[in-house]
């Protein structure tokens, strides 16, 4: 006979915990005791060497042994063995508090898909969180979350949090490290799921070691992994942006100088324009290439908008529209040696010939680009399933 399914299961991952992970499975059965839940706890045990395993069994802990390493990979294998409709996880290091586990349920029983812990709200004890996180990289990785996705989230990285099974299936997560907290965030919101926050408090942790997070190299896996899901106005609309100012400019500024005011702007300022084109369709084509590498890889849901764009820009047409802008500045280069072959290769007025070499310096280059980003854009398409017949 199977034994139903408890209400929520509680996750622990663990690496070399033996010293804190007995005080918190106790915390927790006592927390669901103490308030009459039906849970599980789950420790996602991923090679630890003191005897964290025997601590758990024998603290009434259903220990899963999860081989491939980091947090994200220990964190989704304790996930995918939990039986409960709703899971919570937190740190095995002492420094959550599982006895706030009914904030977090009362909250998943209302409808709530993801529940957030707030650390900030719930207050962050003396020497519980290094000055240049609690100062630095939570508030500006937490800022750029709100910014960028709109999640109405203050705590972006906050552990100890809660979801619903059916959410955790629908978030379909793949990170493995410590990056697995923001794509839980970022997912969460794409998918138009139900995200809130609970105060929560954070201590300092009883380890007797370093902490296995490593605050510069994981922030900056976070704020990739923001990046990577960033929404197009982060690179695309400035892109476009910067192609079409760069454009105007150009196309006034190959006239002849423009005077406004006291200042005339002239070869110089086409330059930059030039510049500015050449960044603006940088950041057009990231934005479309991270994009399609997030839907192919399964970080993001597809869009079916974008895949009828992204079909129409084949790489046959990428080449065609590569070569055919590299030609046109050829041509303008060979126009440019050719007057200065008519003036025995002697001096030119720098302000006229720049008019030529600049607009085609710009075709050559652009085309090049476009090139190799059709080029780039084939490669994403190969198939590259594992699987052998």
């Amino acid at each position: 006979m199977t034994t139903p399914a408890p209400e929520i299961s509680i996750v622990l991952p663990c690496l070399n915990e033996a010293r804190t992970l007995a005080a918190c499975l106790d915390e927790i059965s006592a927390a669901l005791k103490a308030h009459h839940i039906d849970g599980e706890i789950v420790v996602a045990d991923n090679g630890s060497t003191d005897g964290s395993q025997a601590i758990a069994t024998g603290h009434g802990a259903r220990l899963v042994p999860v081989a491939a390493k980091g947090y994200g990979n220990a964190l989704r294998g304790g996930f995918a063995a939990a039986r409960g409709r709703y899971i919570l996880m937190g740190d095995a290091d002492g420094s959550y508090e599982f006895g706030h586990l009914p904030r977090f349920l009362a909250r998943l029983r209302a409808g709530v898909d993801l529940v957030m812990g707030n650390r900030f709200a719930g207050g962050v004890q003396p020497g519980a969180m290094p000055w240049k996180n609690r100062y630095i990289g939570n508030p500006i990785l937490s800022s750029l979350g709100g910014l960028f996705f709109r999640t109405g989230i203050h705590d972006f990285h906050c552990g100890l949090r809660a979801f619903s099974a059916e959410a955790f299936r629908k978030m379909d997560l793949r990170t493995t490290g410590m990056e697995l907290a923001s794509e839980m965030v970022i997912k969460a919101k794409l998918l138009g799921l139900r995200l809130e926050e609970v105060p929560t408090v954070l201590r300092p942790d009883g380890r007797d070691r370093p902490p296995h997070l490593r605050p510069w190299r994981d922030g900056w896996r976070h704020l990739r992994f923001m990046l990577l899901f960033s929404p197009r106005w982060l690179f695309l609309l400035p892109g476009l942006a910067l192609m079409l100012g760069g454009g105007a400019a150009m196309a006034v500024l190959l006239r002849g100088p423009l005077a406004l005011g006291g200042v005339v702007f002239d070869v110089h300022t086409l330059l930059f324009a030039a510049f500015a084109i050449l960044l603006g369709f940088q950041a057009v084509s990231f934005a479309g290439l991270a994009k399609f590498f997030a839907i192919r890889a399964g970080l993001r849901a597809p869009d079916e908008r974008f895949e009828r764009m992204s079909r129409a820009a084949t790489l046959e047409a990428g080449l065609i529209l590569g070569a055919a802008l590299a030609l046109g500045g050829l041509a303008l280069s060979a126009s440019a040696v050719w007057i200065w072959g008519r003036h025995d290769f002697g001096d030119l007025s720098p302000q006229a010939m720049l008019r030529l070499v600049i607009p085609g310096a710009l075709a050559l280059t652009l085309g090049c680009q476009v090139a190799l980003t059709s080029l780039f854009l084939g490669v994403l398409r190969l198939d590259t399933r594992e699987d052998r017949t």
